[in-house]
């Protein structure tokens, strides 16, 4: 028997009223992410990439359709129930890195282990992700002291410390250089390939979504 998809998507439909217009960001969209694949979703602005970021996020609803991460469908989940999803099951990263500015990189990373009532300290494993992603020596600066692809680093750090099964990636290298951006896409591959990390990297350059094992393309709200 098979293993259950990671992600699946069945017949998703998102309608956001605007003023006296409906409009459709997802159109039956439908999409099947096995566990440990590395999915990348291109698309143009408004193809519907980030609405379907935020449904499987959990952190808006879909207008109908089914959404299961995990095996567990998010329409049978209380709003306590999503929070675990999030808080346990899915890794954030953002293109904007989200870091508290009055933290130290290893306090931005504590912080998603004290909400997660995880362990503080960092296990052997975790201390090599660290080396991998090359910030082991940064740990004690604040981001202002941190370069864009640093920070991006170290946002992917506290995306994964408390272990989730997927990391879910929306234009991570959209604030970055082309070097910085190469040096991220990399890092996420090798994650990848060295952890078994599922990821779905949302992205509208094709350049990033081909670094991914399987590229998926959105137009007008599907995936084509």
């Amino acid at each position: 028997m098979s293993e259950a998809p990671m992600i699946e998507v069945r017949d998703l439909n998102k309608t956001y009223r605007a003023g006296d217009i409906d409009v459709h960001a997802l159109q039956g969209a439908n999409l099947e992410i096995a566990k440990g694949e590395f999915v990348s979703i291109a698309g143009a602005s408004g193809s519907g990439k980030s609405t379907l970021f935020n449904i499987l996020g959990a952190l808006t609803p879909p207008t109908s359709g089914t959404v299961k991460i995990d095996g567990k469908d998010l329409a049978g989940l209380s709003n306590s129930e999503r929070t675990l999803l999030r808080r346990n099951t899915v890794g954030f990263v953002f293109q904007k890195y989200n870091l508290l500015p009055t933290l130290s990189a290893e306090d931005n990373i504590r912080i998603v282990q004290y909400i997660g009532h995880r362990a503080t300290a960092f296990d052997p494993e975790f201390r090599e992700v660290l080396n991998i992603l090359g910030i082991a020596d940064r740990m004690q600066h604040k981001p202002r002291a941190l370069s864009g692809g640093q920070q991006q680093r170290v946002a992917i750090a506290r995306a994964i410390v408390n272990g989730p099964a997927i990391l879910l990636a929306d234009e991570p290298t959209g604030n970055l250089d082309s070097q910085n951006s190469t040096a991220v896409l990399n890092l996420l591959s090798d994650l990848n390939r060295r952890l078994g990390q599922t990821i779905l990297m949302i992205t509208h350059d094709q350049e990033a979504a081909s670094y991914a094992s399987r590229a998926i393309h959105m137009r007008d709200g599907r995936i084509v």
